[in-house]
């Protein structure tokens, strides 16, 4: 595994080793001793998506003291994975990181708490599972809209399909964002 760096310092790409044969191929997503140094608490449940080419997932994060740590990592097809900085004392508060991830080229995003996180699926058939280190709690669930002018997401051009929900989640201005 190899580990990049990104814009935020505690937002990291982990590139997956793949051993091949004529059998396929094999990869180890996650291992503990790769992420001692982000002193990340142990992750406590798997959650799987399947996505339409076009599906917006998010933005999405839990407050505390349910907040999420993500290890996002996109199994079958592709999708344009988006984090927005939503710590108030940052002085990255407010921006974006969009990295494509695919089957083609096994990695995964590392998403700590204090980030929003979704993703289009630039794919039919897309599959995406991501280790989470808290469960998921209805109460302390928010959402940021995906569409919001003030972000200037790069959303790919793609007619998006996005649920209801996330279709009516504020924009940054509205939210009421709390030092945790």
């Amino acid at each position: 595994m190899k580990i990049q760096d990104t814009k935020f310092d505690d937002v990291k790409i982990i590139e997956f080793n793949r051993h091949l044969d004529d059998r396929g191929f094999f990869s180890e997503i996650y291992k503990e001793t790769v992420f001692d140094g982000f002193k990340i608490p142990p992750f406590v449940q798997d959650n799987l998506s399947f996505s339409s080419r076009g599906t917006i997932r998010g933005l999405h994060w839990q407050r505390s003291p349910w907040a999420q740590g993500k290890l996002v990592t996109c199994l079958t097809g592709q999708i344009y994975d988006v984090v927005v900085d939503i710590k108030v004392d940052s002085p990255t508060f407010g921006q974006y990181l969009g990295t494509e991830l695919t089957e083609s080229k096994p990695s995964a995003l590392w998403v700590p708490p204090g980030y929003a996180h979704g993703f289009q699926a630039l794919e039919d058939n897309t599959r995406v599972v991501y280790k989470v280190t808290s469960y998921w709690n209805s109460g302390s669930e928010s959402s940021l809209n995906f569409n919001d002018p003030a972000l200037g997401i790069d959303w790919r051009n793609l007619p998006p399909l996005v649920s209801p929900k996330d279709l009516e989640s504020p924009y940054l201005k509205d939210l009421k964002l709390h030092r945790d």
